[in-house]
């Protein structure tokens, strides 16, 4: 079993370098983080699949082609205060700090912030600050963070997240509809938010005041 997970991890970096991420320091994590503990055990077979699997609450653990290039469009160096806007499993938060120095991560689901924390924990994790709340107003007592990711869909760019960040710092966030939406990066440049798509991609919803409504 072992050996078949491994094989599956190879194969799964490859097919993250063929889907366009070449961030040595993003890959060499994802594939030395078991994304096998972070899933229902009766989908284990599927943890090294390039695909999204639900989780509880009607949530998702995104597709790790999506995580990989949200992680490297985040240019992280190690040295980074990072906001995570949307726990989830807490796969994408052991990623995010396993590359910076410090990720403050929100999700409004108190059952999936108590299984993230023992997924963390599991793994000697402990440089995450876990809150149970809004995300979609970020968390202003940490502010401000050089990065921001945001791992569910807003209607637009919530301009409390833009205002969280350092000067120069960035958010990166799927912006659209219900249905579909665009990764956007934003920069907060001093003369206002400068704005690029990665690209169309679909995320469950941001809900919260400055999100969708439930």
């Amino acid at each position: 079993m072992a050996h078949n997970i491994e094989t599956q991890r190879q194969q799964l970096i490859t097919s993250l370098r063929n889907g366009g991420v070449n961030d040595e320091r993003v890959l060499s994590v994802i594939a030395t983080t078991p994304r096998e503990i972070f899933i229902d055990e009766a989908q284990r077979s599927m943890a090294y699949a390039d695909c999204a699997l639900p989780i509880a609450m009607g949530q998702t653990i995104s597709q790790p082609l999506m995580v990989a290039l949200m992680t490297q469009a985040l240019q992280l160096s190690g040295e980074e205060k990072v906001l995570e806007i949307g726990t989830g499993s807490g796969y994408q938060t052991a990623i995010l700090a396993r590359l910076s120095a410090h990720v403050t991560s929100v999700e409004r689901h108190q059952q999936l912030a108590f299984l993230a924390a023992k997924h963390l924990m599991q793994l000697g994790i402990t440089n995450v600050s876990l809150y149970v709340g809004d995300g979609s107003l970020g968390w202003p007592d940490a502010a401000p963070y050089d990065r921001v990711l945001v791992t569910a869909a807003a209607p637009e760019v919530p301009k409390q997240l833009v205002d969280q960040l350092v000067t120069w710092g960035m958010l990166v966030i799927p912006v659209g509809s219900h249905t579909r939406q665009d990764l956007l990066v934003v920069h907060r440049a001093p003369w206002g938010p400068e704005i690029r798509s990665l690209g169309g991609c679909v995320f469950v919803p941001l809900v919260g005041e400055k999100g969708w409504s439930e």
